[in-house]
Protein backbone atom coordinates (compact mmCIF):
# COMPACT_ATOMS: atom_id res chain seq x y z
CA UNK A 1 0.00 0.00 0.00
CA UNK A 2 1.51 2.90 -0.95
CA UNK A 3 2.17 6.04 1.13
CA UNK A 4 -0.51 8.70 1.02
CA UNK A 5 1.14 12.08 -0.36
CA UNK A 6 1.38 14.68 2.27
CA UNK A 7 -0.75 17.94 1.81
CA UNK A 8 1.26 21.32 1.69
CA UNK A 9 -0.56 24.73 2.51
CA UNK A 10 1.29 27.82 0.36
CA UNK A 11 1.20 30.96 1.40
CA UNK A 12 3.29 34.34 0.64
CA UNK A 13 2.92 38.04 0.92
CA UNK A 14 4.08 39.45 -2.93
CA UNK A 15 0.76 38.00 -4.16
CA UNK A 16 -0.88 35.52 -5.35
CA UNK A 17 0.51 36.08 -9.16
CA UNK A 18 4.22 36.66 -7.99
CA UNK A 19 7.00 34.58 -9.77
CA UNK A 20 8.29 33.57 -6.15
CA UNK A 21 5.13 31.56 -5.00
CA UNK A 22 5.33 30.27 -8.91
CA UNK A 23 8.67 28.83 -8.40
CA UNK A 24 7.67 27.39 -4.88
CA UNK A 25 4.51 25.97 -6.51
CA UNK A 26 6.01 23.69 -8.57
CA UNK A 27 8.75 22.96 -6.09
CA UNK A 28 5.87 21.55 -3.73
CA UNK A 29 3.90 19.59 -6.18
CA UNK A 30 6.86 17.55 -6.29
CA UNK A 31 6.85 16.21 -2.86
CA UNK A 32 3.08 16.88 -2.12
CA UNK A 33 -0.24 17.64 -2.79
CA UNK A 34 -0.24 21.83 -2.77
CA UNK A 35 -3.52 24.13 -1.70
CA UNK A 36 -2.51 27.68 -2.20
CA UNK A 37 -4.47 30.21 -0.42
CA UNK A 38 -2.62 33.49 -1.36
CA UNK A 39 -3.17 37.29 -1.04
CA UNK A 40 -4.85 39.31 -3.46
CA UNK A 41 -2.61 42.04 -4.05
CA UNK A 42 0.80 42.40 -2.18
CA UNK A 43 0.91 42.68 1.39
CA UNK A 44 5.13 43.14 1.82
CA UNK A 45 5.86 44.42 5.52
CA UNK A 46 2.57 43.56 6.81
CA UNK A 47 4.46 41.37 9.52
CA UNK A 48 1.57 39.71 11.89
CA UNK A 49 -1.30 42.04 11.03
CA UNK A 50 -4.63 40.42 10.64
CA UNK A 51 -8.06 42.22 9.76
CA UNK A 52 -10.54 43.06 12.16
CA UNK A 53 -12.42 45.79 10.94
CA UNK A 54 -13.85 44.49 7.34
CA UNK A 55 -14.92 41.50 5.58
CA UNK A 56 -12.19 39.39 3.96
CA UNK A 57 -12.98 37.36 0.65
CA UNK A 58 -11.77 34.42 -0.19
CA UNK A 59 -12.62 33.20 -3.81
CA UNK A 60 -10.46 30.28 -5.87
CA UNK A 61 -8.91 30.64 -8.72
CA UNK A 62 -7.20 28.45 -11.47
CA UNK A 63 -3.85 29.65 -12.43
CA UNK A 64 -1.61 26.32 -12.44
CA UNK A 65 -3.16 22.98 -13.28
CA UNK A 66 -3.84 20.42 -10.61
CA UNK A 67 -3.44 23.21 -7.81
CA UNK A 68 -6.35 23.96 -5.58
CA UNK A 69 -5.68 27.83 -5.14
CA UNK A 70 -7.47 30.26 -3.38
CA UNK A 71 -7.16 34.21 -3.26
CA UNK A 72 -7.41 36.54 0.10
CA UNK A 73 -8.47 39.87 0.26
CA UNK A 74 -6.38 40.00 3.08
CA UNK A 75 -3.06 39.42 4.99
CA UNK A 76 -0.81 37.04 4.58
CA UNK A 77 -1.78 35.95 8.19
CA UNK A 78 -5.46 35.97 7.12
CA UNK A 79 -4.80 33.56 4.84
CA UNK A 80 -3.37 31.05 7.20
CA UNK A 81 -6.15 31.62 9.57
CA UNK A 82 -8.97 30.89 6.87
CA UNK A 83 -6.99 28.46 5.56
CA UNK A 84 -7.06 26.37 8.76
CA UNK A 85 -10.73 27.12 9.42
CA UNK A 86 -12.65 27.08 6.15
CA UNK A 87 -10.71 25.03 3.59
CA UNK A 88 -8.69 22.25 5.81
CA UNK A 89 -11.88 22.17 8.28
CA UNK A 90 -9.77 21.40 11.18
CA UNK A 91 -7.97 19.06 9.20
CA UNK A 92 -4.33 20.62 9.65
CA UNK A 93 -1.78 20.39 6.33
CA UNK A 94 0.92 18.82 6.86
CA UNK A 95 3.44 21.35 6.01
CA UNK A 96 3.48 25.22 5.58
CA UNK A 97 5.44 27.07 3.25
CA UNK A 98 5.47 30.55 2.70
CA UNK A 99 7.24 32.44 -0.53
CA UNK A 100 9.38 32.18 -1.82
CA UNK A 101 9.70 36.17 -1.36
CA UNK A 102 11.26 38.38 -3.61
CA UNK A 103 14.00 40.04 -0.78
CA UNK A 104 15.62 39.12 2.15
CA UNK A 105 13.89 38.61 5.42
CA UNK A 106 17.39 37.63 7.52
CA UNK A 107 17.88 39.65 11.28
CA UNK A 108 15.94 41.76 12.00
CA UNK A 109 13.93 42.18 9.00
CA UNK A 110 11.87 38.34 10.34
CA UNK A 111 9.73 40.87 12.68
CA UNK A 112 8.46 42.87 9.76
CA UNK A 113 7.78 40.19 7.11
CA UNK A 114 4.75 38.94 6.02
CA UNK A 115 6.09 36.08 4.56
CA UNK A 116 7.39 34.82 7.94
CA UNK A 117 4.77 35.92 9.74
CA UNK A 118 2.54 33.62 7.47
CA UNK A 119 4.56 31.04 8.53
CA UNK A 120 4.75 31.91 12.17
CA UNK A 121 0.71 31.89 12.35
CA UNK A 122 1.36 27.79 11.09
CA UNK A 123 3.58 27.42 13.43
CA UNK A 124 1.39 28.39 15.91
CA UNK A 125 -1.67 25.99 14.93
CA UNK A 126 1.02 23.30 15.11
CA UNK A 127 1.45 22.87 11.69
CA UNK A 128 5.43 22.44 10.84
CA UNK A 129 5.80 25.42 9.09
CA UNK A 130 8.71 26.92 6.77
CA UNK A 131 9.20 30.73 5.19
CA UNK A 132 11.77 31.03 1.83
CA UNK A 133 12.98 34.24 0.79
CA UNK A 134 15.46 35.39 -1.86
CA UNK A 135 17.75 38.38 -1.97
CA UNK A 136 16.74 39.64 -5.32
CA UNK A 137 13.16 41.83 -5.49
CA UNK A 138 12.31 42.17 -8.97
CA UNK A 139 9.92 40.23 -10.96
CA UNK A 140 12.61 38.98 -13.03
CA UNK A 141 13.97 37.13 -9.95
CA UNK A 142 15.84 33.73 -10.95
CA UNK A 143 15.01 31.07 -8.02
CA UNK A 144 16.13 28.06 -10.29
CA UNK A 145 19.90 27.83 -7.76
CA UNK A 146 17.38 27.59 -4.44
CA UNK A 147 14.82 25.32 -5.84
CA UNK A 148 17.27 22.18 -4.77
CA UNK A 149 17.74 23.37 -1.29
CA UNK A 150 13.94 24.20 -0.99
CA UNK A 151 12.50 20.62 -1.57
CA UNK A 152 15.39 19.58 0.63
CA UNK A 153 14.48 21.24 3.44
CA UNK A 154 11.00 20.63 3.30
CA UNK A 155 11.60 17.49 3.33
CA UNK A 156 13.52 17.25 5.53
CA UNK A 157 10.82 18.92 7.89
CA UNK A 158 8.57 16.45 6.37
CA UNK A 159 10.57 13.36 7.57
CA UNK A 160 11.92 14.77 10.89
CA UNK A 161 9.00 17.02 12.06
CA UNK A 162 10.49 20.72 13.93
CA UNK A 163 10.71 21.30 17.85
CA UNK A 164 7.06 22.60 19.34
CA UNK A 165 6.66 25.82 18.85
CA UNK A 166 9.75 26.29 16.26
CA UNK A 167 9.76 27.30 12.50
CA UNK A 168 12.52 27.53 9.62
CA UNK A 169 13.42 31.09 8.29
CA UNK A 170 15.36 29.96 5.16
CA UNK A 171 17.16 32.43 3.17
CA UNK A 172 19.16 32.63 -0.17
CA UNK A 173 22.05 34.88 -2.07
CA UNK A 174 21.20 36.07 -5.18
CA UNK A 175 23.79 33.63 -6.90
CA UNK A 176 24.19 31.10 -9.07
CA UNK A 177 26.52 28.73 -7.33
CA UNK A 178 25.33 28.27 -3.40
CA UNK A 179 27.81 26.56 -1.37
CA UNK A 180 25.02 24.86 1.02
CA UNK A 181 23.91 25.27 4.03
CA UNK A 182 24.42 27.02 6.94
CA UNK A 183 22.31 26.48 10.64
CA UNK A 184 22.33 29.58 11.85
CA UNK A 185 21.48 32.38 14.44
CA UNK A 186 19.67 35.48 13.73
CA UNK A 187 22.03 38.36 13.17
CA UNK A 188 21.95 41.83 15.68
CA UNK A 189 21.15 44.46 13.26
CA UNK A 190 18.73 47.19 12.81
CA UNK A 191 16.99 49.22 10.37
CA UNK A 192 18.46 53.41 10.50
CA UNK A 193 15.20 54.77 9.06
CA UNK A 194 14.92 57.98 7.68
CA UNK A 195 11.90 59.86 6.19
CA UNK A 196 11.65 61.81 2.75
CA UNK A 197 9.64 64.57 2.72
CA UNK A 198 7.96 65.78 -0.20
CA UNK A 199 4.94 68.20 -0.79
CA UNK A 200 1.70 66.90 -3.02
CA UNK A 201 0.11 69.53 -5.45
CA UNK A 202 -1.89 70.76 -2.27
CA UNK A 203 1.11 71.82 -0.46
CA UNK A 204 1.20 69.15 2.18
CA UNK A 205 4.14 67.60 3.16
CA UNK A 206 4.08 63.59 2.53
CA UNK A 207 6.70 61.05 3.37
CA UNK A 208 8.43 58.10 2.09
CA UNK A 209 10.64 55.28 4.19
CA UNK A 210 13.95 55.13 3.27
CA UNK A 211 17.07 53.96 5.28
CA UNK A 212 19.84 51.34 5.23
CA UNK A 213 20.37 48.24 7.45
CA UNK A 214 23.00 48.06 10.18
CA UNK A 215 24.87 45.33 11.51
CA UNK A 216 25.65 45.56 14.67
CA UNK A 217 27.48 41.67 14.70
CA UNK A 218 30.44 40.41 13.17
CA UNK A 219 29.78 36.78 14.14
CA UNK A 220 30.35 34.19 11.78
CA UNK A 221 27.68 32.00 13.01
CA UNK A 222 24.93 34.34 11.84
CA UNK A 223 22.23 34.49 8.89
CA UNK A 224 23.93 37.71 7.79
CA UNK A 225 27.44 36.29 7.73
CA UNK A 226 26.14 33.06 5.70
CA UNK A 227 24.38 34.88 3.23
CA UNK A 228 27.73 37.03 2.74
CA UNK A 229 29.74 34.06 2.01
CA UNK A 230 27.31 32.52 -0.57
CA UNK A 231 25.34 29.93 1.91
CA UNK A 232 21.73 29.05 2.88
CA UNK A 233 20.63 30.51 6.14
CA UNK A 234 18.17 28.71 7.98
CA UNK A 235 17.53 29.70 11.09
CA UNK A 236 14.85 28.53 13.72
CA UNK A 237 12.81 30.97 14.82
CA UNK A 238 10.15 30.37 17.42
CA UNK A 239 6.99 33.08 18.51
CA UNK A 240 7.88 32.95 22.36
CA UNK A 241 8.89 36.40 22.88
CA UNK A 242 9.40 35.95 26.50
CA UNK A 243 13.07 36.79 27.20
CA UNK A 244 13.44 33.89 29.47
CA UNK A 245 16.90 35.20 30.46
CA UNK A 246 15.63 38.58 31.75
CA UNK A 247 13.17 36.87 34.42
CA UNK A 248 15.31 36.39 37.08
CA UNK A 249 16.56 39.97 37.05
CA UNK A 250 12.99 41.10 37.55
CA UNK A 251 12.58 38.59 39.98
CA UNK A 252 15.47 40.74 42.28
CA UNK A 253 13.22 44.06 41.71
CA UNK A 254 11.45 45.36 44.93
CA UNK A 255 7.93 45.18 43.47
Amino acid sequence: MSKQKPTILVVNDDGITAPGIKALIETMQQIGRVVVVAPDSPQSGMGHAITIGKPLRLDPVDLYEGVEMYKCSGTPVDCVKLAVNRIFSGKKPDLCVSGINHGLNNSINVLYSGTMSAAVEGCIESIPSIGFSLDDYTLQANFKPSLPFVKQIAEQVLAHGLPAGTLLNVNFPNRNDLKGIKICRQAHGKWAEEFDERMDPHKRPYYWLTGEFQLNDQGEDTDVWALDHGYVSVVPVQYDMTAHHAISVLNGWKF
